[in-house]
C-alpha cells in the first residue's frame, strides 16, 4: 500500500465519518485544515461531544509493549456496549498517567489491571469520576524513541469472567512506526488503534497479534484493515501513519 498524503487524509476522514457522521456532514473533509478543525471541535467539546462516560484513564508503570498491546485489547473487549459507545464517539479518549496500579487499588477501583500489575485502566467514566486520580498522578512521559524489537506474538485473552469469542481466532500483524517517535506518543497512537479495532470487531479474545517495529509504514506491501493516522509530530501541517493492523494473515 502506498501511503500518500491523499491516502492518509482519506483514512483520517473516513474514521471521522464512521464515528461522528453528524459532525462530518457539516464539514468539507477534503482538506487537512478542515480535518484538524473537526479534531479541535471534538477535543474542546464544541461538537456535542458526550460529557459523561467518555474518558478512560490508564495508569502506566513499566510494562513491556507486548503487555500493553495484549492488555489494551483485553480491557477494550471488557467494556459493555452502553459505555463503549460514548467512548468511541469521543475517539477513545484516554489519559495516560505514570504510576503503579498495584499501589493504588485500595484507593481507586480499576476496571482492569494487567496480571503483572504494571498497567491498569479506569473508565470509561465521567471526568469528575477520575479527577482525584488525575490530580494525584502526573502525565506519563517517555521522550525516548523506542528501539527496534524482534517480532513478538501475543494472544488476546478474554476479560475476567467472560468466555472466549465463539468466532474462529484470527491472526494479524501489528506494525508500529518508531522513527522519530517518542515512546509516550507511540503509546497513545497504538492505544487508539487497538481500542478502535476492538470496538469495531476487528480484534476479539483469542486472536493473535504479531507486533512488528518498522521505521515507517510507507512502502509496506501488507494490506491494512486499520491504520492509525494523526498529525505528524515533526510536521504539524502534515499527517503520518503511526501504526497499522493488517488484514487476517
Amino acid at each position: 500500500m502506498t501511503l500518500t498524503s491523499r491516502r492518509l487524509l482519506t483514512v483520517a476522514a473516513d474514521r471521522l465519518r464512521s464515528v461522528r457522521p453528524e459532525l462530518a456532514a457539516e464539514l468539507d473533509l477534503s482538506t487537512l485544515e478542515a480535518l484538524l478543525a473537526a479534531k479541535s471541535r471534538v477535543a474542546t467539546g464544541g461538537a456535542d461531544t458526550p460529557a459523561d462516560g467518555a474518558l478512560v484513564v490508564c495508569v502506566v508503570g513499566r510494562p513491556a509493549l507486548s503487555v500493553l498491546v495484549r492488555e489494551t485489547c483485553r480491557f477494550a473487549s471488557s467494556v459493555p456496549y452502553e459505555r463503549a459507545r460514548p467512548w468511541q464517539r469521543a475517539f477513545t479518549r484516554t489519559v495516560f498517567l505514570a504510576g503503579q496500579p498495584g499501589n493504588l487499588r485500595d484507593r481507586f477501583t480499576f476496571a482492569h489491571v494487567s496480571g503483572d500489575g504494571s498497567v491498569g485502566w479506569l473508565g470509561p467514566a465521567a471526568e469528575q469520576d477520575t479527577e482525584a486520580l488525575r490530580r494525584l498522578l502526573k502525565v506519563f512521559h517517555g521522550d525516548r524513541e523506542p528501539p527496534a524489537w524482534a517480532p513478538v506474538t501475543v494472544t488476546v485473552p478474554p476479560p475476567p469472567g467472560k468466555s472466549p469469542s465463539l468466532r474462529r481466532p484470527r491472526h494479524r500483524d501489528l506494525y508500529v512506526a518508531t522513527a522519530r517517535v517518542a515512546f509516550s506518543t507511540l503509546l497513545v497512537q497504538v492505544n487508539h488503534l487497538l481500542a478502535e479495532a476492538v470496538l469495531d470487531g476487528l480484534i476479539a479474545p483469542g486472536d493473535r497479534l504479531t507486533l512488528r517495529s518498522v521505521p515507517w509504514l510507507t512502502g509496506l506491501a501488507s494490506p491494512f484493515a486499520a491504520l492509525r493516522v494523526d498529525e505528524d509530530t515533526d510536521s504539524p501541517h502534515g499527517l503520518r501513519a503511526f501504526a497499522g493492523l493488517t488484514e487476517e494473515t
